[in-house]
């Protein structure tokens, strides 16, 4: 079983910056899809950013400029690199994993435990 440890969340100023990492832990994996949704509270989760085993990217548009995301498959961790932060910014931020798991052979969606960022005005 795969764990995610997400790591860099925070409190910042609005133009402000922060850069969240989610380390993947485990065995017997292969990392597929990798990326970062975001919960505001009443609302739903929806997705930020996401970088394929290809290195194919999807960003979205609220973020498009302004976040980054980038993976290290030799370290199983991905990033997310937020700039010019805005208040409605401010989620709840998930690191999500597809990885095929070699022992049972399947697809496995994986989330992590959610880490906080907030923006202040």
């Amino acid at each position: 079983q795969v764990q995610l440890v997400e790591s860099g969340g925070g409190l910042v100023q609005a133009g402000g910056s922060l850069r969240l990492s989610c380390a993947a832990s485990g065995s017997s994996f292969s990392m597929n899809t990798m990326g970062w949704y975001r919960q505001a509270p009443g609302k739903q989760r929806e997705l930020v950013a996401a970088i394929m085993r290809g290195g194919n990217i999807n960003y979205a548009d609220s973020v498009k400029g302004r976040f980054t995301i980038s993976r290290d498959n030799a370290k199983n961790t991905v990033y997310l690199q937020m700039n010019i932060m805005k208040p409605e910014d401010t989620a709840v931020y998930y690191c999500n994993l597809d990885y095929f798991d070699i022992f049972t052979k399947r697809d496995i969606d994986s989330w992590g435990q959610g880490t906080q960022v907030t923006v202040s005005s």
